[in-house]
């Protein structure tokens, strides 16, 4: 079975990718899939986690096993088997930033394909340790009156304003 997953950046409208997955691919080789695709720096403590149908976390894949299973003995079937349909990909655990891969339907396997593999993207890849994903949308907010911000002590008012 092959699966089509939607990845994005939670607040971003910017980045898109498309991701066809095999069921029996473990989480870790979908997570060096995406190091490489994404250009992450592969020495990265990483995990996955799984989200039930009200979006709240069900499970955790780390690279050691957390108590939900590691991420080279559990593989995308069973986080499906297990209804968890989306997840997500925490690649910066100090700043908990992530990419969150939601299930979109399964497609035909191609006999020439190679799994996992990259069917459509959209925006640049994000930096894996910067602050925040620079969405160009950031510039289209609207502008905050200034004047509204400055506020003076009675006793502070500028010179030739009393």
């Amino acid at each position: 079975m092959v699966y089509k997953y939607k990845a994005s950046i939670p607040g971003s409208k910017v980045f898109m990718r498309e991701y066809e997955i095999k069921g029996e691919t473990s989480l870790y080789r979908l997570h060096d899939f995406l190091v490489n695709d994404l250009d992450f720096s592969p020495d990265q403590m990483v995990a996955f986690r799984g989200l039930d149908a009200n979006g709240k976390t069900a499970s955790e894949y780390g690279l050691f096993d957390m108590g939900d299973g590691s991420m080279d003995m559990v593989t995308v079937g069973q986080t499906i088997k297990k209804g968890e349909e989306s997840l997500l990909y925490v690649f910066d655990i100090r700043k908990d930033r992530v990419i969150k891969l939601a299930l979109i339907g399964e497609v035909a396997e191609s006999p020439r394909a190679s799994y996992p593999r990259l069917v459509a993207e959209k925006g640049r890849n994000p930096e894996q340790f910067a602050n925040g994903y620079d969405d160009l949308d950031q510039y289209s907010e609207p502008i905050v009156d200034r004047e509204d911000e400055v506020s003076f002590m009675d006793d502070e008012l500028p010179e030739g304003e009393e």
